[in-house]
């Protein structure tokens, strides 16, 4: 979706919100009113509907076919959001997308009183419609939520620890043939839960804590060094056993040398034994799967 099609759809909505005298407010957030995020032709459009009567409002989704044709809905009642809001994600025939966040007013009035601006709010918002002021006194956003945080010492150990624990459930998997588990540890686990983390806290040291990479290491390539990148793409792999081997060992190498670059950049020890019996367990369950 071009610039000018999101605006029109955007224009769209705030002009079907206006005759609707459930509707009292819009507003629009997310990377399309961050001045730092990336913006393409499949990025979505996430609008703040705020409703004096949310259950009425609820009851019926027909609403949603005012702004295309619609291939499918994600719907997600407030129960899903701990009594905060509700939502209606929809993929158009067009192929645009537009999560809908739904709101009572007592519930958005709480938000924007509250001491603190919320994380939705602070990556950026930009009202489209105000009917009764509803957003007078709201915060303005410091685009900053979702910066990368220096972790404590104590963080960072923790995570090394479960870093090089984790390995030994991989290369067990690997030596009895187990691809899905192995695959569950090393893509899940090993990357989500532990690499992704290394990654950020690296990053986030080269640019004094004032970035963010958005979720997942979404912008990780834009961030690391082709050197850098091309280690972190090493611990990838496909089904063949031995080139997960391969991996499993890049992840030794690469994790090893995260640990230690931030480890002598935060002033936190290395836990260097840790990281050698470790090793030498991966390379024994190695020599071992070998020889069968």
């Amino acid at each position: 979706m071009t610039h000018e099609q999101r605006t029109a759809q955007l224009n769209q909505v705030v002009e079907w919100a206006a005759k609707q005298d459930n509707i009292r407010a819009v507003l629009v957030t997310s990377s399309t009113t961050n001045p730092h995020a990336p913006v393409d032709i499949f990025s979505d459009l996430d609008i703040d509907l705020v409703v004096n009567n949310q259950e009425e409002f609820l009851s019926d989704d027909s609403w949603i076919a005012n702004f295309g044709d619609i291939i499918t809905t994600i719907v997600e009642g407030t129960e899903s959001f701990d009594g905060r809001c509700a939502s209606r994600m929809v993929l158009y025939q067009d192929y645009s997308k537009i999560d809908f966040l739904i709101f009572s007013v007592e519930k958005f009035l709480e938000e924007v009183e509250a001491e603190e601006l919320h994380e939705d709010y602070d990556i950026g918002y930009k009202v489209l419609l105000d009917k009764d002021g509803l957003t007078t006194g709201m915060k303005p956003p410091t685009h900053t939520a979702f910066n990368i945080q220096k972790p404590t010492e104590e963080k960072f150990q923790w995570l090394l620890n479960n870093y090089w624990w984790d390995l030994t459930y991989v290369a067990k998997c690997l030596y009895r043939d187990e691809l899905y588990f192995a695959k569950f540890m090393s893509e899940q686990i090993m990357r989500f839960e532990h690499q992704q983390v290394l990654l950020e806290w690296f990053i986030g040291s080269q640019h004094n804590w004032s970035v963010t990479t958005n979720k997942y290491g979404r912008l990780f390539k834009k961030y690391l060094s082709e050197d850098m990148w091309k280690k972190a793409t090493e611990t990838f792999a496909a089904s063949d056993i031995k080139e997960n081997w391969r991996a499993l060992f890049a992840y030794i190498s690469f994790g090893r040398e995260l640990g230690q670059q931030l480890a002598a950049q935060l002033g936190y020890a290395y836990p260097t034994e840790l990281d050698q019996r470790i090793t030498a367990y991966v390379e024994h369950a190695y020599s071992l799967w070998k020889k069968r």
